[in-house]
């Protein structure tokens, strides 16, 4: 199999800027995912965040977790465990509104920290968000706009820690799943591995990179794109030494916002053929996949068009 793709994100101000537009292009037409590095978050930052956040597990959550698998008795299932995942997670809310300052136990340097890597993601997130318009001919901020709710886009971020597992092969880190919203942006531990997508008809390692930001498309830019661009299955395996890391943060449309299939990415024949993807309210999207998650996307899809909204 091709190499995992890998962009520069230097080269975008340069000569290469053509070539590093198509790789990109590649990325998102056939992998869903991709790593950028040079994207202008500074490595001393990154680390900063990095030390924070495995300071806030060992100190805070370490030993929660720890009671919860006693408790539950985990140790000593014998059969694989389909309904809970092996990690261990806060969620932070950044957009429209932030609640940095409600969630208990982070230092007064982490939530400052965290706050300003907000900042830069959010940034970086929109910038990409703004390369995936110009290749696909849409006039630029197309999609930070259709993302654009009465109060803005919505965005948080997923801080998870996937502890040693004693019994990888029956547990997930993570079951597998595609992301329902938008664009993610991951920052992971690049010595404990873990994360894998689906590509080809196999499980392919997402390659720990240090200082680099996973990207993955979410349902909603497959909506938008009509299936050009693809969300893709991935998961989280459990492994028995080491604790991984995983900062993701997610720019989604804000929950009024109505998403639906770019009318200059709709072709004819598609048209015709009726192979047109829905159009609905983020927020009912949300509903239907708080309980469906873990399922293919697919049937998400035809369950949108069939329930036929009145969206304007």
């Amino acid at each position: 199999m091709e190499n995992f793709p890998v962009i520069n994100m230097e080269k975008l101000n340069g000569e290469d800027r053509k070539a590093t537009m198509k790789e990109i292009k590649d990325a998102c037409e056939n992998w869903g995912f991709f790593e950028s590095v040079n994207h202008g978050i500074s490595h001393e930052f990154m680390d900063t965040l990095e030390r924070l956040t495995k300071e806030h597990y060992s100190k805070c959550m370490e030993q929660r977790f720890k009671e919860l698998v006693a408790s539950k008795a985990l140790v000593g299932v014998k059969a694989e465990v389909k309904d809970m995942d092996w990690e261990s997670t806060f969620f932070l809310r950044h957009l429209p509104e932030s609640n940095i300052a409600e969630i208990p136990d982070l230092t007064d340097e982490y939530r400052v920290v965290m706050k300003e890597f907000a900042k830069k993601i959010e940034k970086l997130a929109e910038e990409l968000l703004d390369l995936l318009c110009e290749n696909l001919g849409l006039e630029k901020g197309y999609l930070k706009n259709s993302f654009h709710g009465s109060k803005g886009p919505t965005f948080g971020t997923k801080v998870a820690n996937y502890p040693p597992c004693p019994k990888p092969e029956l547990f997930k880190g993570l079951r597998p799943h595609t992301d329902a919203g938008g664009i993610v942006l991951l920052f992971q531990d690049d010595k404990v591995s873990g994360l894998q997508m689906f590509k080809d008809g196999q499980w392919v390692d997402v390659p720990p990179m240090r200082h680099s930001i996973v990207v993955n498309l979410g349902d909603q830019l497959e909506v938008i794109t009509n299936g050009k661009y693809k969300s893709v299955e991935h998961r989280v395996i459990a492994q028995t030494d080491g604790t991984r890391m995983s900062i993701a943060s997610f720019y989604n449309p804000g929950s009024d916002a109505v998403t639906y299939p770019a009318p200059a990415l709709v072709e004819k024949e598609a048209e015709e053929k009726n192979q047109v993807y829905p159009k609905f309210v983020f927020e009912d999207y949300m509903k239907l996949y708080a309980g469906l998650k873990f399922h293919a996307k697919e049937p998400r899809f035809e369950a949108m068009k069939a329930s036929k909204v009145n969206v304007g």
